[in-house]
């Protein structure tokens, strides 16, 4: 569900080289910090679209909050297009399946793990909240329980994107060897491939060809980690054409508002990809030719670092909030907004202390041991979530 390094972040736009070229397998790779601004964003979509499913606000504040928000689980969608993007952005040549595996490892499961853990002791100590199996942890715990419809949302329900996640990553490594085969075209074609199977599986979701929706299944997701991969190689090739920042900001937020208008789950992705996928490279390349970028600001820039664990923590607070509001209180708009200020802002406060106390010493504790020979690894990509 998507962070970059604070020493790729400390590294200045000016090192891309020169404007429209490719840039070289074994150089230090530029930084993309609108990229880890953007991922701030998609996390914002997945908050306010839980907010609007707790009923915070009823009336005129609810129809406005599910206008805005009511798509908001489309920055998921964007999470897996940007961790395609930033795993092949940072992937080297010869760089060993097992040592790509121990980073993403490092990256995401120490968060993961804690936030079960306190979603496992929220199930035995508060009321009303659904106790799961020892085989529904355990899937949890292995990061499996999505490819299994009925227990997509056991324990912290949006773990559930950490299982597509963790499909691609395992999937990485022949990806990026195919696509280092592949020239320019080759790449563009394998893009076209991705997309059409979008459109494939959305007209099977809406019409019920599969027995379960598949809008949480790994394998019906892949395609869109896949767009990502492909965009950044054709970055990476000095060879993407596609429009600038505002532009494609224009048209993601178009499919963006369409989404109503379409069979709810998967379909929903159709009308986003498109925008995301040229979202992304935009941002990216607006970085390395040192364009303006909304998105590279510092406080969002350090709000993206800490996007994942926010998204990883924040529907426990509302889940917890429950015992204190009731279900779907439907507050008038004043007390609505306090009460979402509320909860972000103790979400924020709550992703803040897992960053800085689990994530980041718990990488450096599981990356710490690396031969003093090995040249210094790529950093890590972002992880959805909902990289």
């Amino acid at each position: 569900m998507i962070t970059a390094t604070n020493r790729a972040l400390r590294t200045p736009p000016a090192r891309a080289g020169a404007k429209g070229a490719g840039l070289s397998p074994s150089a230090a790779m530029p930084s993309l910090p609108s990229l880890t601004g953007l991922r701030w964003m998609a996390a914002l979509l997945v908050f306010g679209l839980h907010v609007n499913n707790f009923g915070y606000f009823g009336g005129t504040g609810g129809r406005f909050v599910k206008w805005g928000f009511g798509a908001g689980a489309t920055g998921v969608s964007f999470f897996f297009v940007l961790s395609g993007f930033v795993l092949t952005w940072s992937a080297r040549p010869g760089d060993r399946a097992l040592a790509f595996y121990r980073r993403r490892v490092a990256r995401v499961y120490p968060v993961h793990l804690v936030t079960l853990v306190l979603a496992l002791i929220m199930a035995y100590t508060l009321a009303h909240q659904p106790r799961p199996t020892p085989k529904q942890a355990l899937a949890n715990v292995l990061l499996v329980h999505s490819w299994w419809r009925p227990w997509w949302q056991t324990l912290n329900p949006v773990s559930w994107s950490l299982t597509c996640e963790a499909f691609f990553y395992a999937a990485f490594p022949l990806l990026i060897l195919v696509l280092r085969r592949l020239g320019p075209r080759g790449a563009v074609a394998l893009g076209g491939l991705s997309m059409a199977a979008v459109l494939v599986l959305a007209r099977a979701d809406a019409h019920h060809w599969w027995k379960y929706a598949l809008y949480s299944f790994p394998g019906a997701r892949l395609p869109e980690f896949v767009l990502g991969a492909v965009a950044a190689r054709l970055v990476l090739l000095g060879r993407w054409r596609g429009p600038g920042l505002e532009a494609s900001l224009a048209l993601a937020l178009i499919g963006y508002f369409l989404v109503p208008q379409v069979t709810p789950g998967y379909t929903a992705t159709v009308c986003t990809l498109v925008g995301f996928t040229l979202l992304i490279p935009a941002a990216a390349v607006a970085d390395l030719h040192g364009l303006p970028s909304l998105w590279r600001g510092r406080r969002l820039v350090r709000l993206g670092e800490l996007s994942f664990a926010f998204y990883m923590i924040h529907l426990l607070v509302l889940r917890t909030g429950t015992q204190l509001l009731g279900t779907k209180p439907h507050f008038g708009v004043l007390a609505g907004l306090a009460v979402t200020a509320i909860v972000f802002a103790v979400s924020l406060a709550l992703s803040w202390l897992l960053y800085e106390a689990v994530e980041c010493p718990a990488r450096r504790l599981l990356l710490r041991r690396r031969s003093s020979h090995q040249a210094p690894e790529p950093a890590p990509a972002p992880a959805a979530a909902p990289d």
